[in-house]
């Protein structure tokens, strides 16, 4: 493995290490606005990573289907959203700002 090779892994690896670290250590002193936006941020971080890193790459790489490159990206796509929507189904979780489980089993 090459030296820049183990700096582009470490270097996201150690800002994501550090900011989860963050959160872990300091949530109890975040009100709740500050962590509502600090949430809505990573998902605005995530969802920018999402279409700059996978779903504009996937529909170059399948440019050789014309006017239908979009369609393996689009797959996938719906193939994410409906795993994500079944796990929030099946695994009990909290929302923020509240303390009782909740059990989506019906």
């Amino acid at each position: 493995m090459t030296v820049e090779a183990f700096y582009g892994i470490m270097i996201p690896f150690l800002g994501t290490s550090l900011g989860a670290a963050c959160v872990l250590f300091m949530k109890k002193r975040l009100n709740t606005m500050l962590q509502r936006a600090l949430t809505g941020f990573a998902a605005g971080v995530m969802v920018a990573a999402s279409v700059w890193s996978l779903l504009i790459p996937a529909m170059e790489q399948s440019a050789d289907m014309k006017k239908f490159s979009f369609v393996p990206a689009a797959v996938g796509f719906w193939l994410g959203i409906l795993f994500l929507l079944l796990l929030d189904r099946v695994i009990p979780h909290l929302h923020q700002a509240t303390n009782p489980r909740e059990l989506n089993r019906g």
